[in-house]
């Protein structure tokens, strides 16, 4: 018998609004110990998804440099007033600003072997699984490893 996604995905899903701002994902992520969430809209259809990674981006030393280096440009040798220099360090951005728009999907009766292959061959870790294009669930390898340590028949 074949492990579908529908048997192993995590549901319900927790998700965020496009215009979820970046401290309340970072708390989300935070809070529930998750790596990534889909963005989803009113209707539960996916827009993309947000994973840690995108939101330490801008952390990323040659980020910084680049910013430093544009704050420096403007300011051209004179002090820039601080309510300024608070907002540019300020985050506005939202989950429609850093989401990744192009995300791997599966479907509820997707198999195991179907699943780990997507997710190798992109190189992706976790896939959203869609009903009738909304997202009902999400299965990430950590979920695929644990349907395998459950059911390790199926390995032969």
């Amino acid at each position: 018998m074949s492990i579908i996604a529908a048997a192993i995905m995590t549901t319900p899903v927790t998700v965020v609004a496009p215009q979820s701002s970046m401290a309340e994902i970072a708390s989300l992520l935070a809070s529930r110990h998750l790596s990534a969430v889909p963005v989803c809209h009113p209707d539960k259809t996916l827009a993309g998804i947000v994973s840690e990674s995108d939101i330490l981006k801008p952390f990323r030393e040659s980020v910084r440099a680049r910013r430093d280096w544009w704050l420096g440009v403007i300011a051209e040798g004179e002090e820039l007033p601080q309510d300024f220099l608070d907002y540019i360090r300020q985050d506005t951005r939202t989950a429609a600003d850093i989401m990744v728009a192009h995300v791997f999907t599966a479907a509820e009766s997707d198999t195991l072997p179907q699943l780990a292959e997507m997710m190798i061959k992109h190189g992706i870790k976790r896939l959203p699984v869609l009903r009738d294009g909304k997202v009902v669930g999400i299965v990430s390898r950590a979920d695929l490893v644990a349907a395998i340590a459950q059911s390790p028949a199926m390995l032969v």
